[in-house]
């Protein structure tokens, strides 16, 4: 799992905050829809088990 510092640069130079949004997804998982969380557990993201 990356850090929340983890930033990616995309081709087209767009910086994506990944660590960030996925710190957030996971301190809101509680609230998260049943079709968000399958979608987030499909790349294999443990803490997200619907």
């Amino acid at each position: 799992m990356p850090g929340r510092a983890v930033v990616e640069r995309l081709p087209d130079g767009a910086e994506r905050y990944t660590g960030i949004w996925i710190g957030d997804r996971k301190t809101r998982r509680a609230r998260l829809g049943r079709a968000q969380l399958v979608v987030l557990a499909e790349p294999g993201v443990d803490w997200v088990r619907p």
